[in-house]
């Protein structure tokens, strides 16, 4: 019974003695292997770099419609959101008073027109015969001046009788100056002529201007577009200089971004690239790149470009907001590593820890291209090294050990 005892105490204690051995070779294991890391093994693949930015849709421009006379609106057949064709009604304003200028016009017209007709076909020919009868009239008189002064010769009539013809040649002389002056005024090219036909192209001119007033009250689209706004409604009275309705012309559709001005040694026209609005996420489509903006904002710190839509989405719609990834470069199979695992990567001398006989080794890079979190290495790696991605990073020089390869 004694022995039994002596053995079952014995056993315990070569398993204590054996659980302490084996705790003990895990722990000097464990400090052997140094702490564990997560390593990323390079491979070749290709790189894209992209410059990422937000913006909104536009067309070239917009065009704010308003209403050129000041008037009651009496009816608006379109609504907020409507495509609309060039010419289509867009407001009507009452046209009573101005329907009343025109016909007003129009009567003045009339009288002008009358006025020329009455020179024309009723003075010019009174002033001709007028002329005539006042030529006839000057032939008689000097006729009977010249009887007189023989009668004057003879001493048949005394000098008042001669003086009396003299003077009726002398009034019939200037009956006919004063004839031949109405009669060239009463002429095609005479002043009177001149004056009706004045009066009549004043007169029209006014109707045209009474004819545009009241084309006014119909306020028409002045191209094809979608109506983007509306801030009119039936019995508003609507003045000059007002904006009523904004549309959005058929056409051009552009994405307008800002842009880092750091990314501006990258950009090119004609880059490719691929875009989204914010509304629909998942529905991603082309665009390109098509004007970039001279100038920087010096408040922001950014430089506006365009990109044109070869083929625009149905469901686009003005001031949209859309993100934007524009390619910039692309390199075939290199070596890409995530920028997180890069120290003083925007020093001169950028470096990396790497997985080598247990402990991490420092080395130092050269990067290139770089978006979207990763860098492409040009020199310092090559395919197959174990980049340590761990945070916080090992010392150089520790044991580390990773638990699995990436």
């Amino acid at each position: 019974m004694v022995n039994a005892s002596l053995i079952l105490k014995y056993r315990w204690r070569v398993l204590s003695l054996l659980l302490v051995s084996a705790l003990l070779a895990a722990v000097l294991l464990r400090w052997w292997q140094g702490a564990e890391v997560a390593i990323e093994r390079l491979q070749p693949r290709d790189f894209v770099q992209t410059v990422v930015a937000s913006g909104h849709v536009e067309t070239p421009h917009r065009a704010d419609i308003g209403s050129q006379v000041t008037g009651v609106v009496r009816r608006v057949p379109v609504s907020e959101g409507q495509s609309v064709q060039a010419g289509d009604l867009l407001i009507e304003l009452d046209a009573t008073e101005l329907r009343a200028n025109e016909r007003m016009a129009a009567v003045a017209v009339t009288q002008a027109q009358a006025r020329l007709r009455q020179l024309r076909e009723v003075q010019a020919p009174v002033a001709e015969q007028g002329l005539r009868q006042a030529q006839l009239n000057l032939e008689n008189a000097r006729r009977t001046l010249a009887r007189n002064q023989e009668l004057f010769d003879k001493k048949f009539i005394s000098q008042a009788g001669l003086d009396d013809a003299r003077q009726a040649v002398d009034l019939a002389d200037a009956q006919v100056r004063s004839a031949r002056k109405q009669f060239d005024t009463a002429l095609s090219e005479g002043s009177d002529t001149e004056i009706a036909l004045a009066a009549v192209a004043q007169a029209e001119a006014s109707l045209q201007a009474a004819r545009a007033r009241s084309a006014y009250a119909q306020v028409r689209a002045p191209r094809d577009g979608t109506l983007i706004a509306r801030n009119v409604e039936v019995g508003d009275v609507v003045q000059p200089g007002k904006v009523l309705m904004t549309l959005s012309p058929a056409g051009r559709t552009q994405l307008v971004v800002e842009i880092d001005e750091k990314n501006l040694r990258l950009l090119a026209l004609g880059q490719k690239a691929l875009a989204s609005a914010d509304a629909f996420a998942q529905q991603r489509f082309a665009a390109e790149l098509a004007y970039i903006n001279p100038g920087v904002n010096a408040q922001t710190g950014s430089v506006q470009v365009k990109l044109d839509l070869p083929k625009p989405p149905a469901n686009l719609q003005q001031d949209m907001t859309v993100s934007v990834d524009i390619e910039v470069a692309r390199h075939a199979q290199v070596l890409v590593l995530a920028s997180s695992a890069v120290h003083d990567a925007e020093g001169p001398a950028p470096w990396v820890l790497l997985l080598e006989d247990g402990r991490a080794l420092r080395r130092t890079l050269r990067l290139g291209l770089r978006s979207g979190g990763w860098a492409e290495v040009l020199e310092g790696l090559q395919a197959g090294d174990a980049v340590i991605t761990s945070s916080p990073a090992p010392a150089p020089g520790e044991r580390v050990h990773s638990a699995r390869t990436e």
